[in-house]
């Protein structure tokens, strides 16, 4: 998102000569006089606000969002501590999104009506405030005070507005120095808010469509493992188990979230497959595999023209490849092979052999973990091995077989 700082109207105007009492937009301020303004003043409201555009043009979630953007408002201003309230339009209550330092924690289970407090009065009246003395103003809510042992002695808060609708406030108390806030802090705070709230309901939109892909991705993977009763939450389990050995290696954020939706998505392809195929309790024909090895490619296709499933495309068409280069459908080998499809690769391969299938019972869970050993660099990456088993240790929570011996040591595909 471009920020353009020429329509927010905080360009330095031209002062005249002498300097001048400014007074700007009729902003509420208790317990204070508007300051006066002076060279360089704006400097630091420019620079926040190309920091907070910044951060909202880069996050998609909106605690990631505002976790970025309240720390720099509160240490651009000067203030002790800062927090954001997000109205929950069922309760009407206002709640912490954020809240910064050690009452970060305790404030999260504060709820706040929009007849209470300073913070509910912005948000019920839609107009930033300055409170440099809330001992003397009679909105201020103790309460908060007394839940978390801090001191507020001066508040300075901003509703949070997208089109015409309040969508929560951000708050600043107590300025580092003792002295007031004035009215270049608020017009700075207003203008964080503003382009803050926007950023806001762009993260909640999209994180809106997110859900709505998540569910279509979801329907589709039970419609295919529905067509093989063996396989009933497979593509569930898949990605669970991947997304813990993901976990364990500390990868980024964005390939957890490939992972994800490649865990769920990986036999997508098999919706080509005959059922007659999928179900067969015996060995697969040399034919019969050519047509079952195709279901990564297949499955790649499918998914190739979805935007948000760019990453997660080349983990889909990648998760039958083998360390040792013998895999398909590219035989790709090693680190050739994208990491997130060799955690997939194991993921898969470990619930094959812990469920029942139609040509074998369920193998119990040592014995599925001994063969993961076992086939490590030729068929699996050791790296991935090590992580799935140490993060399942970790967990705890998987199905137990029963104890059978499996008959060549690879998996079913």
């Amino acid at each position: 998102m471009d920020l353009d700082i020429t329509k927010l109207g905080l360009l330095p105007a031209e002062e005249p000569e002498g300097l001048v009492p400014q007074i700007t937009c009729g902003l509420p301020i208790a317990g204070s006089r508007f300051a006066v303004p002076v060279p360089g003043q704006n400097d630091f409201r420019l620079g926040l606000l190309y920091e907070v555009g910044k951060k909202a043009s880069a996050a998609s979630e909106v605690s990631r969002l505002v976790d970025e953007i309240v720390p720099m408002t509160k240490q651009s201003l000067r203030a002790a501590a800062s927090s954001v309230l997000l109205l929950d339009e069922e309760s009407q209550e206002l709640y912490f999104e954020f809240a910064d330092g050690d009452v970060g924690q305790a404030l999260k289970k504060v709820r706040i009506g929009l007849d209470e407090g300073i913070a509910g009065w912005v948000a019920r009246n839609g107009e930033p405030v300055i409170v440099n003395n809330v001992a003397s103003d009679q909105r201020f809510h103790r309460a908060v005070d007394q839940e978390t042992g801090f001191t507020t002695r001066s508040i300075m808060c901003a509703p949070l507005i997208v089109h015409s609708k309040t969508i929560g406030v951000i708050e600043v108390l107590n300025k580092l120095d003792g002295s007031d806030f004035d009215s270049q802090d608020l017009e700075a705070l207003v203008s964080v808010a503003s382009t803050a709230a926007m950023a806001i309901e762009n993260a909640r939109l999209h994180e809106a469509l997110l859900d709505g892909y998540k569910r279509t991705v979801r329907a589709l993977a039970t419609a295919i493992d529905a067509k093989d009763p063996y396989t009933c939450g497979h593509s569930q389990r898949v990605k669970e188990y991947a997304l813990l050995a993901g976990r364990q290696l500390d990868l980024p954020q964005d390939e957890l979230e490939a992972i994800e939706y490649a865990g769920i998505l990986h036999d997508v392809g098999k919706i080509g497959i005959i059922d007659a195929m999928l179900r067969k309790p015996s060995r697969l024909q040399p034919d019969e595999w050519v047509v079952m090895r195709s279901h990564p490619m297949i499955g790649a296709n499918i998914i190739g023209d979805v935007p948000f499933l760019e990453r997660t495309k080349s983990l889909v068409l990648h998760h039958h490849e083998k360390y040792d280069g013998t895999g398909y459908p590219q035989g790709l080998e090693k680190e050739e092979i994208p990491m997130g499809a060799r955690l997939i690769a194991v993921a898969d391969a470990f619930d094959t052999m812990t469920t029942d299938r139609a040509y074998r019972s369920a193998l119990s869970v040592s014995y599925a973990l001994h063969e993961l050993r076992a086939c490590t660099k030729t068929q699996f990456c050791p790296k991935a091995v090590e992580a799935f088993i140490v993060a399942l240790r970790k967990h705890r929570s998987t199905p137990l077989g029963s104890s059978l011996s499996w008959r060549d040591g690879t998996t079913r595909e």
